[in-house]
């Protein structure tokens, strides 16, 4: 009978959840990510830009009626009340969407391993829809320099940061665990060890926890 494995990836913010999720991907996984789903779910017209333009305001909206990600960004890191008020619109059409993803891939009828990458994954219980969690982490001071590097200072690097469960937490949480604070080298090698634990062919799900 065909078996479709789910597994959650989940980790902080610039941890490097993408790159093991396209490595993983190489190796054979159908990946669904979170982030991409609510790009989506901002495309001018759907009920979520609505309703984020409501709660926002039309100063948010540039003029082709994109949502201008950096200004929203400034609103919401700055304020957790509507920091909060996004999340709630937000999340539950990500998660209606990545749901329907894994239906249909059950639908397929094929054994496969389905790798959905939720940064919140923990901060919104959805650790119950997956057989198992692997989370990614780093060291505080790497976050903060992948964050500098893609032009936030450290006060909005740290504002983005506070905004997610603590990476240490997250790691305790998970049933497997990536620490990627070195060469993108060492980071493969982990991710290939966890990948050949938790990918059912032929032996079934290992009961092991840390990769490194």
């Amino acid at each position: 009978m065909a078996r479709l494995v789910k597994i959650g990836l989940t980790g902080g913010i610039a941890v490097g959840k993408s790159t093991v999720l396209r490595r993983w991907e190489r190796s054979g996984a159908q990946v669904i990510e979170a982030d991409h789903l609510a790009h989506q779910t901002f495309a001018p017209g759907t009920t979520t830009w609505q309703e984020v333009v409501r709660a926002f305001g039309e100063e948010i909206v540039n003029p082709d009626q994109t949502i201008n990600r950096h200004r929203l960004g400034e609103i919401v890191f700055a304020d957790d009340g509507k920091r909060r008020a996004l999340e709630g619109i937000v999340h539950p059409a990500v998660r209606r969407m990545w749901t329907r993803a894994l239906q249909d891939l059950e639908r397929d009828g094929r054994d496969t391993v389905a790798v959905v990458a939720i940064p919140l994954l923990f901060e919104t219980g959805a650790e119950k829809e997956f057989e198992v969690v692997v989370a990614v982490g780093c060291s505080e001071p790497t976050q903060i320099a992948r964050l500098a590097a893609k032009g936030l200072s450290e006060a909005q690097a740290r504002a983005r940061m506070r905004a997610q469960w603590p990476v240490a937490l997250k790691m305790e949480r998970a049933d497997f665990v990536i620490w990627n604070d070195g060469v993108l080298e060492v980071l493969y090698q982990q991710a290939d060890i966890v990948w050949n634990r938790i990918n059912p062919a032929p032996r079934g799900i290992k009961e092991s926890r840390h990769a490194a």
